[in-house]
């Protein structure tokens, strides 16, 4: 792990771990001989906004659960330019590839706000995934709607205007965040334009121009860094 993004470990307290274990969706039914057994080696650690989770080429040794805060995944070209990956959020677990392989990181995971994370060696998530056909299964289908949502999203980097992208990308969130209220599907994800930009490959600028465009034509209302969409019908045939 790259080790500028380490916060000092707090007094390890297993009884504290065991309770954040059983909030993650994934160990949902898991014997509790088995939860204490993983409570042994799990860390737990806290990350501050817009700190480094790890770094391309930092060791994959670990999988990371997100108890509280907001995780970015993203990749980064020599030249600067960012693609998002995917943003997780509490009860979420990501950097998940190393338990097949343990080879370094690909990708960035940033903090994007105040976070607590729990660290589980990789080894001790393979040897539970072996061990406990339900959890594996659980396992597998969370990969495969990563796999899904990453395919979706290439066939709209390759066929998909700028609108199109941003009405999916919209709707999407909205799915994942939103709630209902009396103007619209309030999304609870505050999110910046370049941060729209990254996810679908555009630039802050054109994504400000669509969203213009957007909240004319009624589709979306704009309350700073909140979106609600106000038309999904409308949003939906964009694309």
């Amino acid at each position: 792990m790259h080790q500028a993004a380490k916060e000092p470990a707090p007094p390890r307290d297993e009884r504290r771990v065991l309770w954040y274990l059983r909030k993650i969706p994934l160990f949902e039914g898991v014997a509790s001989e088995r939860l204490r057994a993983l409570a042994a080696v799990v860390e737990i650690r806290e990350f501050r906004r817009r700190q480094i989770v790890y770094l391309p080429g930092d060791p994959g040794e670990h999988v990371f659960f997100l108890q509280g805060g907001r995780v970015k995944c993203s990749k980064v070209s020599r030249d600067g330019k960012e693609l998002t990956l995917d943003y997780h959020g509490p009860g979420a677990f990501f950097g998940e590839l190393c338990v097949f392989a343990g080879a370094p990181r690909e990708e960035m995971a940033e903090a994007m706000k105040n976070a607590i994370v729990a660290l589980l060696p990789r080894e001790a998530l393979r040897d539970l995934i072996f061990a406990d056909p339900v959890l594996a299964f659980r396992f597998a289908q969370v990969l495969a709607q990563r796999r899904r949502s990453a395919e979706t999203r290439l066939e709209h980097f390759v066929f998909r205007d700028v609108h199109a992208k941003l009405a999916a990308l919209l709707l999407e969130l909205g799915r994942e965040y939103g709630h209902e209220t009396e103007d619209g599907i309030k999304v609870d994800l505050k999110i910046t334009h370049q941060e729209m930009a990254n996810l679908i490959g555009s630039t802050r600028e054109t994504i400000s121009l669509a969203l213009a465009s957007f909240r004319k034509r009624n589709l979306v209302n704009l309350l700073g860094r909140t979106v609600v969409l106000v038309d999904l019908e409308g949003l939906a045939a964009l694309c």
